[in-house]
C-alpha cells in the first residue's frame, strides 16, 4: 500500500516556498514601485558643507563693479540662495567645493524684471568662474542650476532700487 508520504514524493509542490531573502526582496520590490509613484516633493539634503566666509558677501572692487561669490556643492543648494546688489555693473562668481556634482548658473529666463543673458554652462567639481553683467531694473532674479533644478537649486538676486 501506498503510505501518504510516497504518494507525494513525485508529486509537484504548487504553493512556492519563500525564505527571508524572498521575503525581503518582494517588500523592496512594493515599496520601490510606490515611491516611484508618490507625488510628493522628493527630500532634499541639508546644506552640511562649511561655506567660505567671503562667500554672499557684495563688495565693491577698485574698479567699481559690485562682486559676490556664490559656493555650491555635492547639496544641491546655492550658498547665499539669495543676495541683494545695487543697479550696476556685478561680477558673480560661483565656486564648485562638490567632490562629484558638477552644476551650472544661470538666471531664469522671464521671469525677472529683465533677461540676464550671462551665465556659467559647466561648473565641474573644484571649479570657479565668473560672470560679470549690469543689475539694471529693480526686482527679484531668479537663478538656478538647470542640471539640478527638479531638486530645488535654485535662488533669488535682488536689484535694489536706485
Amino acid at each position: 500500500m501506498n503510505s501518504a508520504a510516497d504518494r507525494t514524493r513525485g508529486a509537484r509542490r504548487t504553493t512556492p516556498r519563500r525564505g527571508p531573502a524572498g521575503a525581503l526582496l518582494s517588500g523592496a520590490l512594493v515599496l520601490a514601485v510606490l515611491t516611484g509613484c508618490s507625488n510628493s516633493e522628493p527630500t532634499l539634503p541639508e546644506v552640511t558643507r562649511a561655506t567660505s566666509a567671503d562667500a554672499g558677501v557684495v563688495s565693491t572692487a577698485p574698479d567699481g563693479v559690485q562682486e559676490i561669490t556664490l559656493e555650491t556643492g555635492d547639496d544641491y543648494a546655492f550658498t547665499p540662495a539669495a543676495f541683494t546688489v545695487a543697479p550696476g555693473p556685478v561680477r558673480l562668481t560661483v565656486r564648485n567645493t562638490a567632490e562629484q556634482l558638477t552644476h551650472n548658473f544661470l538666471f531664469t529666463k522671464g521671469k525677472g524684471p529683465a533677461d540676464i543673458a550671462e551665465q556659467i554652462p559647466f561648473l565641474g567639481p573644484g571649479d570657479s568662474k565668473t560672470i560679470e553683467f549690469t543689475a539694471g531694473a529693480p526686482g527679484d532674479y531668479p537663478f538656478e542650476c538647470s542640471f539640478h533644478l527638479a531638486l530645488g537649486q535654485v535662488g533669488t538676486m535682488t536689484v535694489s532700487a536706485p
